[in-house]
């Protein structure tokens, strides 16, 4: 039996031969240039078209000086995999493809972890126009690496770094935990508690905990800091967090989880010790993840923008002149049935 043949590629040689002109012409004409008749130009489509023959952006772009591609790079914790990334960035990333599609760019996305492999110039490789880093802070190398990368490769945009003197876009974490704070109070909460860390290389999660501490006070109600464990995955530190907080024998009926991924813990494990949600205790969380609507219940979350973030990032890589060095994104609360 014959072996299956190889589909013969097109060129815009091809093209030319067809429509009875030079390749050059194909080339004018493919482009748009004004120099080519409307006649030529319909010839050289339809030629084109019965052919099968489709241009190759991705040179033309080159041959412009223009790649036509951002890249992101994930920051991932070292030993881990794929589905070990907080939701969160993958959501955020959804923003970013979204923003970048909207300005006609594509995104190439690299999860990264060990240290010995990571890798950002693609700027000067002609990879990429621009680099967007994100990911889990708890990573310090690899946020050492892409600093470096950012010192002397531009444009690069942060989200959420740990490090102060960074570009860098981030919710709007302290106007997000004081909506949490004023939600469970509306709900009739009189003792609150935060479950997060003021001590974590995630310098959002002390934002959101004094935010909302704050805001508790200026309420004229109880509430205390309970801090998770550090160097665990969030769900598990939320779940550990959670049953401390049982055993510790506080009174409580508030609880806001400083992420998601910590509330799904906090939930899990308040039904293992069979408090009712919202009934006895109320759950609010930070991230808006889709995941919190299959949660049980349903976790009531701070939502931030993140198809500004997405924008506000990728507008950071692709635009000329100045950004502030730090961009907040507005948040909501979006309430489902833990409080």
């Amino acid at each position: 039996m014959d072996a299956p043949r190889k589909p013969v590629r097109v060129t815009s040689f091809d093209v030319a031969e067809k429509a009875g002109v030079s390749q050059s012409t194909v080339s004018r004409a493919l482009s748009g240039s004004s120099i080519i008749t409307e006649a030529t130009r319909v010839r050289v489509l339809e030629a084109a078209r019965e052919l099968g023959y489709f241009v190759d952006e991705r040179a033309a772009r080159l041959r412009r000086g223009h790649t036509g591609t951002l890249a992101t790079v994930v920051i991932c914790k070292p030993g881990h995999s794929a589905k070990d990334v907080n939701p969160f960035s993958y959501a955020l990333l959804g923003g970013i493809c979204t923003a970048a599609a909207a300005r006609g760019l594509e995104v190439l996305v690299s999860l990264q972890a060990e240290e010995d492999q990571m890798f950002g110039h693609y700027v000067e490789r002609g990879q990429a126009e621009g680099l967007i880093v994100i990911g889990t802070t708890a990573n310090r190398a690899a946020w050492d690496f892409f600093r470096a990368i950012g010192e002397t490769s531009q444009p690069v945009a942060y989200w959420g770094s740990p490090m102060g003197d960074l570009d860098w876009v981030s919710s709007d974490n302290e106007a997000g935990a004081r909506l949490a704070a004023e939600h469970l109070v509306e709900r009739g909460c009189t003792r609150l508690v935060c479950i997060g860390s003021r001590g974590s290389v995630q310098r959002q999660f002390a934002e959101r905990s004094d935010g909302f501490l704050a805001r508790a006070k200026e309420l004229g109600v109880e509430a205390k800091l309970f801090e998770i464990e550090q160097g665990k995955l969030r769900r598990e530190q939320g779940r550990l967090a959670a049953e401390a907080l049982l055993k510790s024998g506080e009174r409580f009926d508030g609880v806001f989880a400083v992420c998601d991924a910590i509330g799904f813990g906090v939930l899990e494990a308040f039904t293992a010790a069979g408090v009712s949600v919202p009934g006895k205790v109320k759950v609010v969380g930070f991230d808006g993840l889709p995941a919190g609507e299959m949660s049980n219940p349903p976790l009531t979350t701070v939502e931030p923008d993140l198809d500004l973030a997405g924008r506000l990032l990728v507008e950071a890589v692709t635009t000329d002149g100045a950004h502030p060095s730090v961009r907040r994104v507005p948040v909501r609360l979006l309430e489902r049935a833990s409080a």
